[in-house]
């Protein structure tokens, strides 16, 4: 299944047959990634009366209830809505899925005692490049991401002035294999997120960021076609599915 894609005057391949899954899906167990305080996602048969939602208890159809926060359980992606007054959805803005992007790796360097992604460091690994969607993924870079604990553990975030110059290159689709972008506890000032989205800025609300991917450290840094698939929910954010191919 090869597709051929034309984008600003180049002519791209890509095998459809090959997709190559970051997203970390969700499971009923107390291993699912977590992170904000939370406890684990629930996923159960529905009851009602004498009805119980499974064929193992004597039903004629399995009919689970799903209990869970997008922003703590799993990849998901957000929109300005998150940090706004005003509701927003991240349905109503991501209205393409399709886009070129680029993977980069990058070690979080220290900084008393926080690990940041710096501005400097996204210079150096970009080289020059712009693109608009923008995969990253951190080292180190085990399986333990697909079930790590995040609560109270202070994980790695970008600075103010990387996230600015993300804007300033034209990012528009941020990838992270982190549970947030801004330090764990920072007293709500979020500058990351207000520095992504515009906030005292240029607002930015087809801007999205997604968090809690996973890319596996056999995929080489480089270009790729990405595929944002999103659960279609009227809110802020949504569980996500996102997608990359191969250029040939």
């Amino acid at each position: 299944m090869i597709a051929s894609i034309s984008l600003k005057g180049q002519t791209h391949q890509i095998d459809l047959s090959k997709p190559i899954d970051i997203s970390i899906p969700l499971r009923a167990a107390k291993t699912n990634v977590n992170a904000w305080y939370l406890g684990p996602p629930r996923i159960e048969p529905h009851t009602d009366g004498n009805f119980v939602g499974s064929i193992a208890q004597g039903s004629s159809t399995n009919f689970n209830d799903i209990y869970f926060n997008p922003h703590a359980h799993g990849t998901h992606t957000e929109c300005l809505g998150h940090i706004t007054r005003e509701a927003q959805s991240v349905n109503a803005v991501l209205d393409r899925y399709f886009f070129k992007a680029t993977l980069i790796t990058i070690a979080p360097e220290r900084v008393g005692k926080d690990l940041v992604i710096s501005k400097e460091q996204l210079q150096k690994a970009l080289d020059g490049g712009s693109p608009e969607a923008l995969v990253i993924r951190t080292l180190p870079n085990t399986k333990e991401k697909l079930s790590r604990q995040y609560s109270h553990t202070n994980p790695p975030y970008f600075t103010e002035d990387g996230m600015l110059f993300l804007v300033e290159i034209g990012v528009l689709h941020l990838l992270v294999d982190l549970p947030s972008i801004d330090k764990e506890k920072d007293k709500g000032a979020l500058l990351a997120h207000r520095a992504f989205w515009g906030i005292e800025r240029t607002l930015r609300p087809k801007a999205t960021i997604t968090e809690f991917i996973y890319v596996p450290h056999q995929i080489r840094d480089g270009e790729y076609f990405l595929n944002l698939q999103m659960a279609p929910f009227e809110n802020d954010a949504s569980p996500s599915r996102p997608v990359l191919f191969e250029l040939l």
